[in-house]
């Protein structure tokens, strides 16, 4: 990377460009825009309105032999491009140098999640009737039984919070409120935290629902920490567990329940349905591993004839189930049958809930 550089505080041109972007963008979202275009000036030693086409290019060539993330790429592309327009709509620019800059192709990873069952186990690690027990409890029933993202998580109000409709109101990206269903037992939760926790942490007369052991509101980062410690206590992996992985699980179970792709999309506060659409993906490669594990008529079976004149059948595949009876017929293969356990979806509490309240 080159020297020093004029810093983006410095850059007027890119401080206005951040002073509109405020108005309608995440203060996060922000941030990243400042850091990128920051990580562009020192790379040129140029205010970036000046750059051209073949200087961008270089720079993305360099991020690649940097070994940056196809994403990381993208995104930093994304916001030359969205400050060059703002530029062309100032007047200052008559093109858009950063619209020529050819993007690596992102690959979009499918979303990982826990199962039901090591969800159950990370919401029960939380159990305990002390304050900050109280409070960890309602926090993990709301991601996973309400699929929040963390920032909504730390922001919600307690005004937001209507238990007797079990309903919360959040403010999601961009500003934009939603209204999501929350189960019986996330409901259960926040009331016990509220009624029995809260008062105790609450020495600042905070709005949040959500406190940190000093009275002010709960931070993202607190919130990572909680999940990581509660991950340990659960028997996973600390280092997977963290709150988004609880949102991708809350909508894979909902969509392994049977909930509509547009109902979930509503809940999870997705603009683009495509979005949504990823966790079906891994809905139908759940629903794959249980026919190959379940169905008989899944399992290959074959007819191997040994020397002696013997037969024996064998199972090919490695995740197709147990073997059946190999001398048995028919019958001891109606019996394997018989005593393979049926294999269920999951229909995680918050996939109930729904599933009854928007029928």
């Amino acid at each position: 990377m080159r020297g020093e550089s004029p810093s983006v505080e410095r850059d007027p041109d890119v401080e206005g460009f951040l002073a509109l972007l405020t108005a309608r963008r995440s203060p996060r979202t922000v941030e990243a825009y400042r850091r990128d275009l920051a990580a562009l000036a020192a790379y040129a030693g140029k205010p970036v309105a000046a750059l051209t086409v073949e200087e961008l290019e270089r720079y993305t060539a360099q991020l690649r032999a940097d070994g940056l993330a196809g994403s990381t790429i993208a995104r930093r592309t994304a916001a030359a491009r969205s400050f060059f327009r703002h530029q062309q709509l100032l007047g200052a620019r008559e093109d858009n140098p950063a619209a020529a800059v050819q993007l690596p192709r992102r690959v979009r990873a499918l979303p990982k999640t826990l199962s039901p069952g090591e969800a159950e186990r990370l919401i029960d690690a939380a159990a305990g009737t002390q304050p900050r027990a109280l409070r960890d409890q309602a926090l993990v029933e709301l991601l996973y039984g309400a699929g929040l993202r963390v920032s909504e998580a730390v922001g919600l109000e307690r005004s937001g919070v209507d238990l007797e409709d079990r309903l919360v109101r959040v403010i999601g990206k961009g500003g934009k409120e939603r209204v999501v269903p929350i189960g019986r037992h996330a409901a259960e939760s926040l009331r016990r935290y509220l009624s029995r926790g809260r008062p105790h942490l609450d020495r600042r007369h905070r709005a949040e629902v959500f406190l940190n052991a000093r009275g002010g509101p709960l931070t993202r980062a607190g919130a990572f920490l909680i999940l990581r410690t509660l991950a340990e206590k659960a028997g996973l992996d600390p280092a997977r567990v963290h709150p988004h992985l609880l949102r991708h699980s809350f909508a894979t179970h909902l969509l392994e329940g049977g909930a509509d792709l547009r109902s979930v999309q509503e809940m999870l506060g997705h603009a683009d349905l495509s979005t949504t659409e990823l966790y079906t993906h891994v809905s139908d490669r759940r629903r794959r591993e249980l026919y190959y594990r379940a169905h008989p008529h899944a399992k290959r079976i074959s007819e191997e004839r040994d020397v002696d004149g013997s037969t024996r059948r064998a199972v090919h595949g490695s995740r197709v189930g147990r073997r059946l009876a190999d001398d048995e017929g028919r019958p001891g293969e109606e019996r394997a049958r018989a005593q393979t356990p049926t294999a269920h979806l999951p229909v995680v509490r918050a996939a109930r809930f729904v599933l009854v309240h928007l029928s």
